[in-house]
């Protein structure tokens, strides 16, 4: 998935299909180059229907889940790009909406591509983590409610923040910028916080360490994947030690898994004799229609993770 202004979606596709009609996308651009989302069931792309399908067997099959005793925020990082930290982060907080609970994805990538999943504004001059973190705006002004869930809730990126690396190297108490300002967050009462990070330690990275005191690292079955998380660890620890004594490991997940291969095995059996109980028992499988979803402004709804 590319950035904001590069969407997919918002390109009609005129090709006929086999039976002669003509395949559109739901999502359409209104006069003032704002997306507006077609209620048509005839606009249907088969992902979409399929995505819509799954969503009315969730709500209708599953009961909601209770609210944790205390808010949860969790960290989602991984110093290799490409693993599925945003598709994680999204999902996972759309999943806990549709649940009926309260939750917030904090997009801390410059690329917005949380921004974008969850169809929330993030041109340039919009408010966001950005003007957060440097202080410019209280953590409320950023806040935007998706337009998929009165519950769900993102403060987005814009590409402002691919300087702010820079420009928190000279601030007082630069590691700890976001979680001062996650402590407005009092009174809105979320259950559930994501913060997506970007695929680097830089500050961005650990300012998200030290708001949090969970950590939930996905982790890609292949070999090089691997190579990274020792390095990442030792960061944790780190931050663990001089800024933030709470943070713990709490949640490590697997992601694009493809069975066919004994490799994806050997990662799977790696990972869960290093990190025990944490890794989740739920493996998510390399699929297509994952990778397409964003363009279609839809998130995958799978089963529950466990």
């Amino acid at each position: 998935m590319g950035s904001g202004r590069n969407k997919t979606a918002g390109v009609l596709d005129n090709t006929s299909g086999a039976a002669g009609t003509t395949h559109v996308s739901r999502e359409t651009w209104n006069g003032n180059g704002n997306p507006t989302w077609s209620t048509d069931a005839s606009m249907d792309t088969p992902i979409a229907a399929e995505a819509e399908q799954a969503t009315r067997v969730l709500h209708t099959s599953q009961g909601r889940l209770p609210r944790p005793e205390r808010q949860r925020v969790f960290t989602v990082t991984n110093q290799k790009g490409g693993v599925g930290k945003t598709t994680t982060a999204v999902n996972v907080g759309s999943a806990l909406a549709l649940q009926g609970l309260r939750t917030l994805v904090i997009d801390l990538d410059p690329q917005g591509n949380a921004s974008t999943a969850l169809s929330i504004e993030h041109r340039p001059g919009t408010p966001s983590s950005y003007e957060v973190l440097i202080g410019d705006i209280p953590v409320e002004e950023a806040l935007q409610q998706s337009p998929h869930s009165e519950r769900l809730y993102c403060i987005p990126a814009t590409i402002d923040l691919a300087g702010a690396e820079i420009e928190l190297v000279s601030m007082v108490a630069r590691e700890g910028r976001l979680r001062t300002a996650l402590a407005e967050l009092e009174n809105h009462n979320f259950d559930y916080v994501f913060i997506d990070c970007p695929p680097s330690l830089g500050l961005l990275t650990i300012n998200a360490l030290v708001a949090a005191p969970e950590v939930l690292i996905p982790i890609q079955c292949e070999y090089y994947a691997l190579e990274g998380v020792g390095q990442l660890l030792r960061n944790i620890d780190m931050v663990k030690a001089h800024l933030n004594p709470d943070l713990t490991v709490s949640t490590v997940i697997l992601t694009m898994y493809d069975g066919r291969t004994k490799l994806a095995d050997q990662v799977a059996q790696d990972v869960r004799a290093h990190f025990g109980d944490k890794v989740l028992r739920t493996v998510i499988p390399r699929s297509v229609k994952v990778s397409e979803a964003p363009g279609y402004g839809r998130r995958r709804e799978r089963s529950r993770p466990q």
